[in-house]
């Protein structure tokens, strides 16, 4: 792959890039058209539904395992109760880290530019998502389920040291198997209405932050240095194991009365849990894999995070 210089177009394997102000500008332009305050936008006061699930069954990590066979709806019910406490407290605390990476991205550059203006929002939407994910586990009476201190700690690491092209590789990596999923959850009727509402909310305001990620990651691997490139293909492939390994917390099994090195062990087996994990990827993987992400040690960690066949 060539570096070139900023005054040059720049084309990738996907074409042209588009101008970082126009994509800003239009990105803008949405925002101020849809966005949403979860505080006024959701019925917080309204009583949970009886019966209704709090994630769709079929994306449930135990989903048609024998376990899940063994489990009466109810059980079901409340595992779903406690998955969602989970992907909202991974979504917090990878929010938390996407905040202070846009920060650092925009430290050095034009204070006036749209590209910066739309960072700042993109904060601030991402602000109001993780209270409005906190408050949801609040609501369903869950509770928090934090990553392994083991990662918690590493993300420290990722915070400081991150290059641009690994920031915004791991951006996408945490919004669109959870974007996939949710497109999957607002629509569906089985589910309570509040985590309804919160997941619509999350993927409208989320299509914008994926679009700038997408474009600042397909103009960094374009213009980084090969170093760059490389260690971004690795980082990007580190980040989606440790993802596939925090995004549903082992303690959920044993709040639901379950067996947890059975649970664990059966949801690594299971080829439905699989096969949701990797459709769940596979827009990105397309992407990374078009843009020259997933190639070498880089792509040989995603293989062995079960994200990528």
């Amino acid at each position: 792959m060539t570096t070139v210089t900023d005054s040059e177009v720049l084309r990738d394997a996907l074409g042209l890039l588009r101008d970082r102000e126009e994509v800003a500008e239009r990105l803008l332009a949405s925002s101020a058209k849809h966005s949403f305050d979860p505080d006024k936008e959701l019925d917080w006061d309204a009583p949970l539904e009886d019966g209704k699930w709090f994630w769709p069954p079929e994306l449930l990590s135990l989903y048609d395992t024998p376990m899940w066979r063994r489990m009466s709806e109810d059980q079901r019910i409340e595992l779903s109760r406690h998955e969602a406490a989970s992907l909202g407290s991974l979504g917090i605390w990878f929010e938390i880290i996407l905040m202070q990476l846009l920060v650092r991205h925009i430290y050095d550059k034009p204070v006036t530019s749209n590209h910066v203006r739309y960072a700042l929002t993109e904060i601030a939407d991402e602000c109001r998502h993780s209270m409005m994910f906190a408050r949801v586990i609040q609501k369903c009476g869950s509770p928090t389920y934090p990553v392994p201190r083991l990662y918690h700690n590493l993300a420290r690491v990722l915070k400081t040291v991150s290059t641009t092209p690994g920031s915004f590789a791991a951006t996408l990596l945490g919004e669109e198997i959870l974007d996939w999923m949710q497109r999957l959850t607002f629509p569906d009727d089985r589910v309570q209405t509040l985590m309804r509402g919160v997941t619509r909310i999350h993927v409208v305001e989320e299509a914008r932050h994926v679009r700038y990620a997408r474009e600042e990651l397909r103009r960094q691997m374009v213009t980084a240095p090969a170093w760059e490139r490389e260690l971004t293909r690795v980082s990007c492939g580190e980040a989606a194991r440790v993802f596939s390994t925090c995004f549903v917390n082992p303690q959920v099994y044993e709040n639901v009365g379950l067996d947890r090195r059975e649970a664990v062990a059966q949801v690594k087996a299971s080829g439905h849990r699989r096969e949701v994990m990797q459709n769940g990827a596979r827009r990105l993987t397309d992407f990374l894999d078009d843009i020259g992400v997933l190639r070498g040690v880089g792509r040989r960690l995603w293989q062995s995070s079960g994200l990528l066949a």
